[in-house]
């Protein structure tokens, strides 16, 4: 996307970081979403946010969907997949070394009248949030049915009508 330019109305937010094990969940889905990039054209955008947090204000403005992708733990079996669709927990204490700045973002995004007319949180329970490169494996194993969620909430948003990668399946999670 160059200055200027219009935004995409959906934008799919990784965040996480990668050197705190599970933390890094989400920008792993990311990676296998941008697989799907071509197919879905100028409708979305990906974007790696890491721990940039209310950094990223100005990129989720002007936006109709937003769709995160992050590490969740909500107390549920590690590698468990999280679909939070209108979330919720903006103002709830963070989980994770980053997760509050996502509150705070959709917070003051809110606050701003900016914040996307549609959100979802597509997460990964994780098993481990300590120092280290590398996922755990029930985190790892619970990639690709996250971004098989993800793609079905593109799909929802009428992002890619039509066009959902082979070997797609409708999941309930």
């Amino acid at each position: 996307m160059t200055v200027g330019s219009v935004k995409p109305p959906v934008l799919v937010l990784g965040v996480g970081n990668a050197l705190l094990g599970d933390d890094g969940a989400g920008l792993l889905v990311l990676a296998e979403l941008e697989r799907d990039a071509a197919i879905l054209g100028d409708q979305v955008e990906f974007l790696d946010g890491g721990t940039q947090g209310l950094a990223l204000l100005d990129r989720i403005a002007s936006r109709r969907v937003l769709l995160v992708l992050d590490a969740v733990a909500l107390g549920a079996e590690p590698g468990t997949v999280h679909v939070l669709r209108g979330w919720k927990h903006a103002g709830e204490r963070a989980s994770t070394a980053h997760e509050s700045n996502v509150g705070e973002l959709l917070q003051a995004s809110m606050l701003l009248g900016e914040c996307p007319a549609q959100v979802t949180v597509i997460g990964i329970e994780p098993a481990q949030i300590s120092t280290g490169i590398g996922v755990s494996d029930a985190v790892a194993k619970a990639v690709g049915e996250a971004a098989e969620a993800a793609r079905r909430e593109l799909a929802l948003t009428g992002a890619q009508p039509g066009c959902l990668p082979a070997g797609f399946r409708e999941q309930v999670l």
